[in-house]
């Protein structure tokens, strides 16, 4: 493993309020703009990039302010969110677990635990996720275990993937079935004895995340990093709604990023068809009647993707993450899985119609516009839309609430 991966994180700066880190979001999505093509054809880890997002304070910004946060607002979390990745949405989706497990810390976690990991995440120590698994029924059939060492002390013993940014965290936060069968949360440092990380990603989008396998050989876990986290499904929760909101705003990035590039490409290197010119109709690609037509429905979409974001932050915020009841729950999650169900449609059809819009010219590998198409479905694929558009149905038709779980 290279130093840059090894080094400890920089000291972070301090953002105290929503509209500082949406400013900060847009000063460091243009410092990255640059190397958005080399990360995603490379697909290694982008670890300066990630480092600089480390000290730039964003980190930070979903800490409660009693515990010395900027506690913003969903509606900031999801601007910061999209704002990244509209420039790189494989980077904007490494901070994704951080700030669901600020949530959990924040809500389950014990002044111990949310002073240590907390305030690692204030100073520039990111948090990443081992909450998927390989091989079993599905990516929740768990079967890493936290048990009784010798001595009174805990070891966790398991396999992870999908572990977004644990390649460059400073905390991996596992999930494990504790000697009693119950689900508990186990914060690992990344650099800790039996702690292996592979950079086994080999996918055809979302490539710069290197979201591979997490090993985890007799590690010995501080009791007192632990949290009961099947608590936090036993009573109504928004962990998941939250968790979503930051999934739907990569899908609303990629939509805007992919709407941004097909407009700049069709006025500045696409040709009107031949038709439109022998028709006078246009001169340019920009003026083809289809064009303007294609290109003002798509916006509308993303205009539309982007208001459902909005929307939902805003429920989100009303609902709060101790949400009163079940019906309270209900309400954010629901209405954050339309968000993320109609952004992961809508980036997948603005990133497939761009090449309709640009012409055979916008295929040329050398400007990389697949990858919008490319990321938008490797993303999505993570988590059905389907099941998304079934639970807001089945909500609207009957009252359904829907499962507690961490997935909406």
């Amino acid at each position: 493993m290279s130093p840059a991966l090894t080094a400890a994180p920089p000291a972070a700066a301090r953002i105290t309020s929503g509209a500082e880190a949406i400013e900060v979001a847009r000063g460091y999505a243009e410092s990255i703009a640059a190397g958005v093509i080399d990360r995603d054809r490379v697909g290694t880890v982008p670890a300066a990039e990630l480092a600089a997002f480390d000290a730039s304070g964003l980190l930070g910004i979903t800490v409660p302010r009693e515990l010395g946060g900027a506690d913003v607002s969903p509606a900031v979390l999801a601007e910061v969110i999209k704002t990244i990745a509209a420039v790189d949405p494989a980077i904007a989706q490494v901070p994704q677990a951080h700030y669901l497990l600020i949530d959990v810390l924040s809500v389950w976690g014990s002044p111990g635990q949310q002073g240590r990991l907390l305030g690692d995440v204030l100073v520039g120590g990111r948090l990443a996720n081992g909450l998927a698994e390989r091989g079993g029924q599905h990516a929740q059939d768990l079967k890493t275990l936290l048990h009784a060492g010798p001595g009174g002390g805990l070891r966790l013993t398991g396999r992870k993937y999908y572990c977004t940014g644990a390649l460059t965290a400073r905390w991996i936060g596992v999930s494990a079935l504790d000697d009693g069968g119950q689900l508990v949360l186990a914060f690992t440092e990344r650099t800790a004895p039996g702690v292996r990380l592979d950079d086994d990603w080999n996918v055809m989008g979302q490539r710069a995340t290197v979201s591979g396998t997490a090993s985890f050989e007799d590690v010995a876990v501080d009791p007192d990093l632990v949290v009961p986290y099947s608590r936090a499904f036993a009573v109504p929760q928004q962990l998941g709604a939250r968790a979503q909101l930051v999934h739907a705003a990569i899908q609303v990035g990629i939509a805007g990023g992919a709407l941004r590039d097909a407009g700049e490409f069709v006025t500045a290197r696409a040709r009107p068809f031949f038709e439109a010119v022998r028709g006078g109709w246009a001169e340019t690609a920009s003026q083809d009647p289809h064009t303007i037509h294609h290109y003002g429905e798509l916006a509308t979409k993303v205009a539309a993707a982007e208001a459902l974001l909005a929307s939902a932050a805003a429920t989100l915020e009303e609902v709060t993450c101790r949400p009163r009841d079940a019906a309270q729950a209900a309400r954010g999650s629901i209405a954050v899985a339309q968000a993320k169900a109609f952004a992961s449609d809508v980036a997948v059809e603005v990133a497939s119609d761009l090449f309709a819009l640009s012409g055979a010219s916008a295929a040329d590998e050398r400007h990389d516009l697949s990858r919008h198409w490319r990321n938008a479905r490797t993303h999505a694929s993570h988590d059905p839309v389907h099941w998304k558009y079934h639970h807001v149905g089945n909500y609207l038709l009957n009252k359904a609430i829907p499962p507690n779980h961490g997935q909406i």
